[in-house]
């Protein structure tokens, strides 16, 4: 019988499908084995876990996070830099100048649209979302993190924005730690101990400080003194300060030439100096607070933010134009003047061009208005710091101080160049409350060890009267409120890294109100906890039956019709919410004593149950590994 012939159009779809479909599925099962294939970062993390050890690799991990944050440093004051050559360069310096009321607001707005439509994530208060990072999300920052604050920060300041490039730096450098970390799976002990090193390189290679660095990351981040941490940290700082040494120098951001000796006879003054350093301290707290409120009210309204923060901000510059910028040009020439004509020059490009005589109020304006330029400058929608505001006002303050002292003879001459570099430590010391890092730092900075006497002064003052009013850091006070700032104190530290979520028990037999006897002991059978929870259909616990309490009835089955759970169920001791602090878990389990608390979400349904047994098992562990070193 002849065969019936195929319509030719089948044989051309059928070639198709072989020619062009049958090499691309080859093709896709060889992409499929390629994937399943180790990365690069994968191959070199199995070599490294094979032929180098934990110690070893965290020394050279610690290297490159130096490296790297002294690269960040040197890339930001390079564009900030840059930007106000090309804006100010040509401004007169005998008159006022127009352009202060335009810049500062247009570059909030750039940074505002970068952050907003580039970003699109929060990157304000640096230092703070370290200190969140590293007790609530096991030390891990986000990749942007790594780049973000360099631009932001460099659109806000080289455009005039009041505040400072340090803050953004550091948590840059904590950034390149946390997240070179990750790249390689080390644990959130040793994630915490780069993201020191992070910070700790930024701050040394900021201003070629490598004892402040170390300093700052143990006064400030409250990373332990340990061997574990030391030899890495110190490492990124020697690694940051080489390196910034390479980029721009030996040319530091404060250069600083002692006049005269500091003498016993000045003790009165130094201690009278670091008590009006807590108090400016104190004032730059509360006023920057109180305006971040202010501002946050408009949290959805940006342009609203802008409009008023840019105002604000643009107006304070045009009027004294040593707020423009970080500042560090008017802390020169008060650490460096000779004169009266060379102090004189801090008037330059403002309305008290020229009337000499205006100094001290000048001065004392410029201290006042400081905190708000800040203030407005992120508030607006710009992005950087309150450590280059803190020396700032702190040299305002110390210069202001010496020269009220000398006019009206209160007692023994003191320099002014040298009270202006003690104000400096003394207003930073308050301010963080880090009097150690404000001793070192500017030590190291100016080369002022010859006042290393006053320095320790000014800065025990100023953080002893301080701590009268506040007893956290202008960087830790929120999170403190909330329960979430490490402190060097195991105990609280331990039960702050501890997550609330981590030791919930979410396998448990929940009944409704209406179950009877009979169908609860299959209940009871398959809990593993002593409480069966009483909710309704919504998921809203009512109570909870105690199985060690109905004991008399849960073997009698002639009772089995007789009982209802919402007869035998009874209120649970204490009610855990959603978020709370652990330090608050342990005190409520021993108020209560009991075995088992429940935890209700923010629309009080039930999450799960928290053994007493299971959370203390897990802070005993975390307290070993925590000081195991």
């Amino acid at each position: 019988m002849k065969e019936k012939r195929k319509p030719k159009f089948f044989f051309d779809f059928y070639s198709l499908i072989h020619t062009f479909f049958v090499p691309l599925h080859s093709i896709m099962e060889q992409q499929a084995v390629r994937i399943e294939r180790p990365t690069w970062i994968e191959r070199l993390h199995e070599w490294r876990v094979e032929h180098v050890s934990d110690r070893m690799f965290l020394l050279v991990l610690a290297f490159f996070v130096g490296l790297f944050a002294a690269v960040a440093a040197y890339v930001l004051h390079g564009m900030i830099n840059q930007i106000v050559a090309l804006l100010t360069g040509q401004f007169s310096v005998t008159s006022y100048n127009w352009l202060y009321l335009v810049y500062p607001v247009i570059g909030i707005y750039l940074t505002s649209l970068f952050v907003r439509h580039i970003v699109k994530d929060n990157i304000s208060h640096g230092i703070t979302r370290i200190l969140y990072a590293i007790s609530s999300k096991k030390s891990r920052l986000k990749p942007h993190n790594t780049w973000s604050s360099v631009i932001a920060s460099a659109l806000t300041i080289g455009f005039g924005g009041s505040v400072g490039a340090e803050a953004p730096i550091v948590l840059t450098g904590s950034a390149i730690g946390s997240n070179l970390g990750q790249l390689f799976k080390l644990d959130s002990k040793t994630l915490m101990t780069l993201v020191g090193c992070g910070a700790a390189g930024a701050i040394a290679g900021i201003f070629k400080a490598p004892i402040a660095g170390l300093v700052f990351t143990l006064e400030v981040l409250m990373i332990d003194l340990t061997m574990a941490s030391l030899l890495p940290i110190l490492i990124s700082c020697v690694t940051a300060t080489c390196f910034t040494y390479i980029f721009r120098g030996d040319s530091a951001l404060f250069s600083f030439h002692l006049d005269s000796d500091w003498t016993v006879q000045q003790v009165p003054a130094s201690i009278l100096l670091g008590v009006c350093c807590g108090l400016v301290s104190l004032y730059f707290i509360r006023t920057m607070n109180a305006c971040e409120d202010l501002f946050a009210r408009f949290k959805d309204k940006p342009y609203v933010r802008l409009l008023i923060g840019g105002a604000i901000l643009s107006t304070l510059i045009f009027l004294f134009p040593a707020l423009y910028g970080e500042g560090y040009h008017s802390i020169n020439l008060l650490l460096n003047g000779r004169t009266e004509a060379d102090w004189h020059e801090i008037l330059d490009n403002s309305l008290f061009y020229g009337h000499h005589g205006f100094l001290i109020s000048y001065l004392a304006l410029v201290l006042f208005t400081k905190v708000f330029a800040t203030s407005a400058t992120n508030g607006g929608g710009g992005c950087g710091g309150t450590f280059a505001p803190s020396l700032f006002i702190g040299c305002f303050t110390g210069f202001l101080f010496s020269r009220l002292w000398n006019m009206h003879q209160i007692g023994v001459y003191v320099p002014e160049k040298n009270f202006a570099l003690l104000g400096m430590a003394g207003v930073m010391s308050g301010v963080m409350h880090a009097p150690l890092t404000g001793i070192f730092l500017i030590a190291e900075i100016t080369s002022g060890y010859d006042l290393f006497m006053p320095l320790m002064i000014v800065s025990v003052f100023a953080y002893l009267t301080i701590i009268i009013f506040e007893p956290h850091s202008i960087y830790g006070m929120r999170l403190a409120r909330q329960g979430k700032l490490i402190t060097h104190h195991t105990d609280h530290a331990v039960l702050t890294l501890m997550s609330l979520d981590s030791v919930i028990d979410r396998d448990y037999q929940a009944v409704d109100p209406d179950m009877e006897l009979g169908q609860m002991v299959h209940k009871i059978s398959r809990s593993k906890n002593s409480v069966l929870p009483v909710v309704d259909a919504a998921g809203m616990l009512l109570g909870e039956v105690n199985i060690t309490k109905i004991r008399h009835v849960v073997f009698r089955t002639e009772l089995y019709h007789h009982f209802k759970a919402s007869q035998l169920m009874t209120a649970p001791a204490a009610v855990l919410t959603d978020g709370t602090p652990m330090a608050d878990v342990m005190r409520t389990f021993e108020r209560t004593h009991a075995d088992w608390l429940p935890v209700l979400d923010g629309e009080r349904n039930l999450k799960g149950y928290i053994s007493r047994k299971r959370m203390y098992d897990m802070y005993r562990k975390m307290v070993h590994d925590f000081s195991q070193d």
